[in-house]
């Protein structure tokens, strides 16, 4: 079977193929790094992360471009409000993204390039944008797109030109000649990082960094190009219109957007009370279930979704995540796996190909996990125990000491107590004094320990 990708630009299902073969080109459109990132760019990157594991377990060499936008408005005001220079604020917070993300098992950029980099680069493209009368300088300095003059302007999000209103997404600017038309220069003002330009002192804008670093790195035309929900429109949008003007060809082949988080059935917002960064759900999930057990336990949850169904965030699914991902753990833990690679002519294997090849089902592939740890406990089969543990790498998963993941928090129990309680448990069962055997497993529980009896009268435990 092939791989198949939904295109939201053609808005249907369509057999991959790349440019260049077995190579492929990968841009995924990064934060704006004034802040922590939230659990909502969580769910983003950790869905392009299986997406480009995906890729390269096909055979494909992935370069995977993620920018750093690091000239911004947000940046800027951030930066005032706290007394230090705009790029120390981005260095800061650069850091945090890059730490938080590697939290979540995401794998380096191949290239991750920050918009600063590319100043030059960026003014040789808005040049060639008026060459061809596809931007202007308005009345106060700024140079703007002229948003009429690219026909197919909103073929991505679906938008008519005609319909759109100013205010709604699209700022209003009366220097503009259009109010459609958005910035790819802005005039520098006091105090705001600025370069020198043909149209005088300033700084880029938002939309301009993202073709300008892409079609560098990537070509002018490439394989694939993504991001979060809400990038679709204005930004994307607008990428393939300052691309595709400049370039006079096709900006990108397949367009993958994921979809929209909610927590607990709202959209998430400070105003509501109900933000989690990352950093904070990383916080409450390691306390709950360990050191490091929460970081997996997260990224289960986020990839047991097919990457374009909107998720809801709340505490109880989360936990339900948990519980699953440690019924996968208890199957590789109590039969352990060999050491042969894994084969993808095997069943469950081929299960597991059949569904990331229809456009990254993450969601039948983990059902398919969930079959093959039922079968490793009913057949005790160590090749299959390897073929769990196998495929649950592929989606940077199953990566704990089982015996850790299984046992989870165990800063505050005494291991000593509990193992002494279980041979207690044991000489009662075998005095037949069944009252006290039930009798300590009930005060375990009590305690957040689970009990599991194998064959053969071995007695393991874990945290619940």
């Amino acid at each position: 079977m092939a791989l198949k990708i939904y295109n939201s630009l053609t808005r249907q299902q369509e057999e991959f193929k790349s440019i260049e073969p077995s190579k492929v080109g990968m841009y995924v459109c990064g934060v704006t790094v004034y802040d922590d990132c939230h659990i909502g760019h969580g769910r983003t990157f950790i869905a392009f992360d299986v997406i480009r594991r995906w890729l390269e377990q096909s055979g494909y060499e992935v370069k995977f471009v993620r920018n750093i936008t690091d000239v911004d408005d947000k940046i800027i005001r951030r930066a005032a409000e706290r007394k230090i220079l705009p790029d120390e604020l981005a260095q800061i917070y650069t850091q945090r993204m890059q730490e938080d993300l590697e939290e979540l098992g995401c794998l380096r950029p191949t290239v991750e390039p920050r918009a600063t980099q590319y100043i030059p680069k960026m003014l040789a493209l808005i040049e060639k944008l008026q060459d061809k009368g596809f931007a202007y300088q308005d009345r106060d300095g700024d140079v703007d797109y002229a948003v009429r003059k690219f026909q197919p302007y909103g073929r991505l999000s679906g938008k008519k030109i005609d319909e759109l209103i100013p205010g709604e997404r699209v700022s209003i600017d009366e220097a503009k000649r259009d109010p459609l038309d958005f910035a790819l220069w802005k005039r520098a003002k006091p105090g705001e990082p600025q370069w020198d330009s043909k149209w005088g002192k300033g700084r880029p804008g938002w939309h301009i960094e993202c073709s300008a670093m892409s079609c560098d790195l990537l070509g002018e035309t490439f394989d694939i190009h993504g991001g979060g929900p809400d990038l679709k429109f204005p930004h994307h949008e607008n990428e393939i219109a300052q691309s595709e003007a400049a370039n006079g060809k096709k900006f990108v082949n397949t367009w993958i957007h994921s979809g929209p988080l909610r927590v607990n059935g709202e959209k998430m917002s400070k105003s509501l009370g109900n933000f989690w960064t990352i950093r904070d759900a990383l916080e409450q999930t390691n306390k709950q279930y360990g050191a490091g057990n929460g970081n997996e336990t997260l990224r289960f949850f986020l990839l047991r979704s097919h990457y374009r169904s909107p998720i809801d965030f709340s505490t109880a699914l989360v936990e339900d995540s948990h519980d699953g991902l440690t019924r996968l753990y208890n199957a590789i833990r109590t039969v352990k796996p060999d050491e042969k690679p894994l084969d993808w002519s095997e069943k469950f294997a081929s299960q597991f190909k059949a569904a990331m090849d229809d456009d990254f089902n993450t969601a039948r592939a983990v059902g398919t996990l969930f079959e093959l740890a039922s079968a490793v406990n009913q057949t005790k089969s160590p090749e299959l125990s390897r073929q769990l543990k196998g495929l649950g790498n592929v989606l940077g998963i199953l990566k704990i000491e089982p015996e850790k993941f299984v046992k989870g928090a165990v800063e505050d129990i005494d291991e000593e107590w509990v193992n002494q309680m279980i041979e207690e448990r044991k000489q009662a069962k075998v005095a037949k004094n069944w009252a006290r055997a039930d009798e300590i497993r009930g005060e375990l529980q009590a305690k957040g320990i689970v009990l599991e009896d194998a064959p053969g009268g071995v007695t393991t435990w874990r945290k619940n």
